[in-house]
Order: C-alpha cells, then structure tokens, then sequence
C-alpha cells in the first residue's frame, strides 16, 4: 500500500473523527422526561408563544447548539413527591394535624414549560418547598371551613377543593398535579378516636351479643343432645331390663316349679285363713259403726250445726250493727251539710246586709261629710269676713284714736301727758316702789315729806318708775316721742 493512499486514509478517518467529535459538541438531544431550554443567538423566534419569550424549547427531539453562542439547559420533566404536614385548625376550632402526598411534574405543553423554565430553570430543587408552602396555605384555608367528620367521612371532597383552589398558582408556575392524597388526619385532643368510641362500643356490644346468643344456642343443642343421648340410653337400659326380667322369671319359674305347687297349696289356706279374718273383722266394723261412730258422728253435726248457727248469729248482728252505724253516719253527714249549707247561707246574708249598710253609710257618710265640708267653708267663708271686717274696723278706731291723740298732743302735749300719767299713776307709783324692795331698814327723819321726797328722786333719777313714765308717752303719742327722741 503506498503511502499517500495511508496518508489519505488516515486524513479521511481524522477528518470522521473530527466531523464525529464537532456533532456530539454540537448536537443535543432532549430525554423523554426532559426538555431542552436553549437561550442565545438565533433563539428567539418571532412570532406567538413560548419561542417568542427569547428562549427555545425542544421535546423528544434533537437540536444544534452553538458552542459560545448558544446555551442549552435541562428542565425535568419527571414526576416528583412533595411531602405536606400542616398543622391546622378545623370550623369546631379543634386542631389537626394533616399528613399527605402532592405529586406533581412540570406540565407537558409548551407554555407550563415555559413558565417552570423562567421560574425553576436553575433552582428545580425548589419546586418541592414552593409545592409544599403552596398546598399548605389551601389545605389551611379549606380545613377551616370545614369539620372534622368532613375531614374523614370525605376526604374526596377535601383533596378536590385543593387542587381547585391551587389550580391557577400551579398553572401559572407551570406545574400540574397528578395525585393528591390525604394520607393522615390527626388530632392532639382526641377527638378522633372519640368519634369513633361509639361505634366501636356499639359494634363490640353486637358482637358480644351474637357470641351470647351463640353460646346459648349451642348450650341448648347441647343440652339436647346429651338428653336425647341419655333418653336414648335410658330406652336401653330399660329394654334389656325388661329382657332380663323376662329371663329371669323363666328362670325362676323353671327354679320354683316344686316349690310353687306347695305355695299354692299355702296359699290357698291362707285365703281361706284371710276370708274369715275378713269377715271378723266386718263383724268388728259393723259394731263400731253402730255402737261408737254413728253417735260420734251425730254428736259432731250437732255440735258444727250449733257452732254455724252461732255464728250466722254474730255475722248478722254485726252487719245490722254497721248497717245502723253506716246510716248513722250518712244521717250526720247530712246535718253537718245543712248546718254547714245554712251557716255559709247565713254568713253570705249577713255579709250582704253588712256590706249594703256599710254601702249605705259610706254614702250617707260621704253626703255628711259633703255637707259639712260645705256648712264649714261658709262658716270659714263668713268668720274671715266678719274678723276681716272686725279687723278693719279696729285698724280705722285705732288710727283715728293715734290721729285724735296725735292732734291732741300736738295741740296741748302737757295735759295728755298729765292724762296719761294720772290713768297709769298707781302703776308708776308701784314701778317706783320697787326701787326700795331691797332695802331692809330706811330711817325716815322728816317723816311722810321725806318719803315723797325720796320717791319724787326715785322717779326723776331715771329708775323704774322715769322709765314706765317714758313707756306710757311712748304709748300714748309714738309720733310725738319718735319726734322727741329725735330732737334729743
């Protein structure tokens, strides 16, 4: 072989090679659970949907990438598992605590795609925590709303309800649901198990009822069984009884033929033995019967027939007796009702004359009272009248009186005074007097002149007697003293 045909050769393998090795650097082929998201030069198509979001998508198929140019990634599109344990509060206010299974994927159309790829591209390790954080805050917001018997008598209903309400977050993230499963419900406060106590105490009661009622039913079948069994062995026995008192008797009767003929012959002794004693002994009967009991026996039934009468005798008496004591009864009976009829009749008579007298008088009371009333506040009426008359006659006697003293002492104040003064001497002098009632001996010189003298300075000294003087000026002319005082 020469050597340019080797060189050629080994210039086509390399060139293979190279083309080989430039493909695989190049090509890229997505899985069928993956899709690959190529960014970069020439990626963006125009136009509507995902390709027009600046990023190319490829399914189950393979694409040249530009090493430089263009970045392809993977996105999964596998199934994954996000475990949900949520701790919430049920409509009752009893708190629970869910334990379930979300499992989910990225949506297989281009626009779920696409949203995971702008949201989950280079964290898809976080899908699972956004899942879970996403189901919890439903699962809360649902259970809520509903009871615990909800939770467990249709767990359907809960599961649907969440995936109705997570349906346009999930589909916004680009996310699908294959399964929602509410694997456990628990409760911290036992209301559960509970719930579930009375149907278990009911189910148990019905079981212990049915093994009772079972354990009768065999006892009873085995009661008669072992009845029948030993009716059964007692028909036996007495059978192969009766047969052995059959064998026995021929027997004996074979054993006793001599000794039979000679019993027969006692026998026949000892009834005739017997038939005689059996008529002594009616000779016997008949002679008791005449001699002892039929006296006896009459005896007796005079004895019962006189007890009887005795006692038909009490029974009567005392019937009569309650019968009297009966009529008796119903006889005051009846009198303490009239009594009682004509004493209530009685009292309400009474109680009516009363209360029309009491009627009556109130009225002719009340017409009194009325009268009086009326004869007073005339009389009232004409005394007020009469003093107001009275009154103003003396108020007008005594101003013309002050007037006439007035004008009187204005015209000759010396003899009203001296008037006044002789009328209420004796009380001036007595005022006066009095200025000596403390003294216990007074020696008199010039005798009865000393004596006036003494009163006369008693009085003009200003003592009791000057004072009742001024009380009568006062009294007798107020204008003209009022006048004096003021003059003073």
């Amino acid at each position: 072989m020469s050597p340019e045909l080797f060189v050629l050769g080994g210039g086509i393998l390399a060139a293979v090679i190279v083309l080989i090795l430039l493909f695989k650097a190049v090509w890229r082929v997505a899985e069928p659970n993956e899709a690959l998201i190529i960014s970069g030069l020439a990626a963006r198509r125009r136009g509507e949907g995902p390709d027009s979001l600046g990023f190319k998508i490829i399914t189950g198929k393979g694409t040249a990438v530009l090493p430089g140019f263009q970045t392809a990634r993977r996105l999964r599109l596998d199934t994954r598992a996000a475990n949900l344990q949520v701790s919430c509060v049920t409509q009752q206010g009893i708190p629970v605590h869910i334990r379930g299974v979300v499992i989910y994927k990225v949506g297989d159309d281009l626009s779920s795609i696409a949203n995971a790829a702008r949201r989950f591209l280079d964290q898809q390790d976080f899908m699972t925590g956004a899942i879970h954080e996403l189901f919890t805050g439903h699962l809360r917001s649902i259970i809520g709303n509903l009871t615990v018997e909800d939770l467990i008598l249709n767990r359907e209903r809960l599961t649907s309800e969440t995936r109705a309400s997570a349906a346009d977050e999930m589909s916004k993230l680009g996310l699908i649901v294959d399964s929602l499963q509410i694997q456990e419900i628990d409760d911290e406060t036992g209301y559960i198990v509970n719930l579930g106590k009375p149907h278990a105490a009911k189910v148990a009661s019905v079981a212990r009822i049915a093994e009772a009622q079972r354990d009768q039913e065999a006892t009873e079948a085995e009661q008669v069984a072992a009845a029948r069994k030993a009716a059964a062995v007692r028909e036996s026995k007495i059978q192969q009884a009766g047969y052995q008192a059959e064998i026995d008797q021929a027997a004996a009767k074979a054993r006793q033929a001599g000794p039979l003929s000679e019993a027969t012959a006692r026998q026949e002794v000892v009834v005739q033995e017997t038939r005689a004693a059996e008529l002594e002994a009616q000779l016997s009967e008949q002679r008791l019967q005449s001699q002892v009991r039929k006296p006896a026996d009459a005896k007796a039934y005079e004895t019962v027939t006189l007890s009887q009468a005795e006692r038909d005798a009490r029974i009567a008496q005392a019937e009569a007796e309650a019968k009297e004591t009966e009529l008796r009864a119903v006889a005051q009976a009846s009198q303490v009702k009239q009594a009682a009829a004509a004493d209530a009749e009685s009292v309400r008579l009474r109680g009516e004359a009363a209360g029309a007298a009491t009627k009556v008088a109130g009225e002719a009371e009340a017409q009194a009272a009325k009268a009086r009333g009326l004869a007073q506040a005339e009389a009232a009426k004409a005394l007020g009248l009469a003093e107001a008359e009275a009154a103003q006659a003396k108020g007008l006697a005594e101003a013309n009186a002050i007037s006439a003293r007035a004008q009187a002492l204005k015209e000759n104040q010396e003899a009203v005074i001296a008037q006044q003064l002789a009328e209420r001497w004796p009380e001036v002098v007595e005022a006066g007097a009095k200025a000596f009632g403390n003294v216990d001996h007074m020696v008199v010189l010039n005798g009865a002149q000393g004596v006036e003298e003494m009163l006369a300075k008693a009085l003009t000294l200003g003592g009791t007697g000057l004072g009742l003087a001024r009380a009568l000026l006062n009294g007798a002319a107020p204008n003209g003293s009022e006048s004096s005082g003021k003059t003073e």
